[in-house]
């Protein structure tokens, strides 16, 4: 074996929320500790995600708002059926607060209750109507100085004139500029404080969903001294007596051994982008898309497996999933835009399958309107599937990237992206589906829409639904009739945010072999681990909420971790 580099306490791979969190508890618990991450940036997927976070009994609940255990175990029951890691999800629902009130007393994180966000099964036992869901408060990048060039960017196609970034509240409140007072003087003021930004940065500073979580935990970890070590791939880990001993790691030209005297954190982001777990979990009619953080290759995965750890496979899906449309950027990239709350459940668009017909309630949770889109398609990739609507809606509310109040949609529809038509035949036609068909499914739905009632699949019916419609429409803030020209259908495809089939862990996020014991000093967290939800998408946050639990229960436990242990290790190294 090459003798060491460099020794720390712990090692982490990965400077996505979960590998930052373990970092930064670590450090609050007076390691040494050294992040690893294979590209330029931290952030990893949370940087582009909504960043919401699952915390059933969370201390930061509102007056009015209510929850308990007892509830939340309910309510998993019903939703995450399956008996398959019901201990690591007991383990979560038990620490989840803990570890909540430990980062806002030892980090940068700060975070508030959402206080109107239905679970998405609000039918459900022990559902809630809000406060479970938990958000970062904005953070000013400033704070991060030169550092803040670390900081993975929000995809492109969110942060609105040209690099503002709006918080979820806010996104309603541009929506109804010139219609709603309040809301056109808080426009007034949010573009004010953008172009006061706009004077010291190329772009704003103030940092609000996913990406101010990253930065939050990146400024703790900036603050607490933590090493990171940008664009270095780990080779391999270093072993000694059955114990992960370290990592060895490419930075350059070379190979480095870099000791780690209690453990590494595995923390890489899941499978989103190897092509060979694909091909070997997803279903056939998943294809190749994701909308992921390109970063995800496995990494962690092979690690773990080649070190002797089971990979847990018991998941009723091996994704979260999400539906997206593509398109071309103006350098030449692919962009895909997740089509996650901003426009399927608003009222006047339809979702259609490649006969031209309804296949699914569009207000449904991203995660179960694509798996519609599986069983419509029989497994079969590359079907296509459209959202369908006119001018009005798109007008109103905007379709994928293309924003609300677009004057001139020429350009999407001249690149492919958006079709236009200016009537529902003529439409269909250039879909490449049979006009009497579309005429037909339109029609029909225009007849109940117009009474606000969509009697084949009941949108609008539960709080979830009418929660990500529009509030201003009655009687059904999710249905409205599609009946002005011109019409306009956007391809949508199915897509992965994250991967849900990961590494065996217990309850101190350890991971296992395949007799069920611990690898010593072998850790992981994020979608490194298997899902606690196997595959079930319960609520809003389902990922962050326990990649931040595991992740701090990570680096409680290395912290706690003997001293024989640590002396062990260290000797080994």
């Amino acid at each position: 074996m090459m003798p060491a580099h460099e020794t720390y306490d712990v090692i982490v791979i990965g400077a996505g929320a979960g590998g930052m969190t373990a970092a930064a508890v670590a450090a609050a618990e007076g390691l040494r500790v050294l992040v690893i991450e294979k590209t330029a940036f931290v952030g990893g997927t949370t940087a582009w995600s909504g960043g919401m976070i699952w915390i059933p009994a969370n201390a930061k609940m509102e007056a009015g708002l209510s929850d308990s255990i007892t509830d939340a175990v309910r309510y998993l029951s019903s939703t995450v059926p399956e008996p398959a890691n019901a201990g690591l999800r007991a383990a979560f629902l038990a620490r989840g607060p803990e570890a909540i009130g430990y980062l806002e007393a030892n980090t940068a994180v700060r975070l508030q209750p959402v206080k109107d966000y239905p679970d998405y099964y609000p039918e459900r036992l022990g559902a809630t109507r809000g406060g479970r869901v938990l958000e970062p408060v904005a953070f000013d990048g400033v704070w991060l100085g030169k550092s803040l060039a670390r900081l993975r960017p929000p995809l492109p196609e969110c942060p609105r004139f040209g690099g503002m970034m709006v918080n979820r509240l806010d996104i309603s409140h541009l929506g109804r500029i010139g219609t709603s007072l309040r809301s056109t003087l808080r426009a007034v003021q949010l573009f004010s404080s953008y172009a006061c930004q706009r004077l010291r940065s190329p772009h704003g500073t103030i940092l609000h969903p996913g990406n101010a979580l990253a930065a939050q935990l990146y400024a703790t970890l900036l603050a607490r001294r933590v090493e990171i070590l940008f664009s270095a791939d780990v080779e391999d880990l270093s072993m000694r007596d059955e114990r992960v001993a370290g990592v060895v790691i490419r930075h350059g030209a070379r190979d480095r051994l870099i000791a780690a005297r209690r453990g590494v954190v595995l923390a890489t982001g899941g499978f989103s982008y190897d092509v060979s777990l694909r091909k070997r979990f997803f279903p056939a009619g998943a294809g190749f898309i994701s909308a992921a953080c390109a970063s995800g290759t496995g990494d962690g995965i092979r690690l773990a497996i080649a070190a002797g750890a089971a990979l847990n496979t018991d998941a009723t899906s091996a994704a979260y999933w999400v539906p997206v449309s593509l398109f071309r950027r103006t350098d030449g990239s692919r962009g895909v835009f997740p089509h996650m709350v901003t426009d399927r459940a608003k009222p006047g668009v339809i979702a259609v399958n490649a006969a031209g017909r309804r296949f699914v309630n569009e207000a449904l949770s991203y995660h179960e309107f694509v798996l519609a889109m599986f069983r419509d398609g029989n497994g079969e990739p590359d079907l296509p599937f459209y959202l369908i609507c006119d001018r009005d809606f798109l007008w109103s509310y905007g379709l994928g990237r293309i924003k609300p109040f677009t004057r001139r949609v020429r350009r999407y529809v001249a690149s492919g992206e958006l079709i236009r038509a200016p009537d529902v035949a003529q439409l269909a036609a250039k879909m490449g589906i049979k006009p009497s068909t579309l005429s037909a499914t339109i029609a029909a739905y225009n007849a109940d829409a117009k009474e606000g009632r969509d009697p084949e699949f009941g949108r609008g019916s539960t709080t979830y639904q009418r929660h990500l419609g529009d509030a201003t429409l009655r009687p059904n803030p999710c249905v409205a009739p599609i009946v002005r020209a011109p019409f306009f259908a956007l391809r949508i495809y199915p897509a992965d945010l994250g991967t849900a089939i990961g590494m065996t862990v217990d309850a101190q996020a350890r991971v296992l072999r395949k007799d069920g014991t611990p690898i010593a000093g072998l850790y992981a967290c994020g979608n490194d681990m298997a899902s606690i939800m196997n595959g079930n998408c319960p609520g809003p946050g389902i990922t962050l909420g326990p990649a931040l639990t595991f992740g701090y229960i990570a680096g409680r436990h290395l912290a706690e971790g003997s001293v024989a242990a640590s002396g062990a290790t260290k000797a080994s190294a």
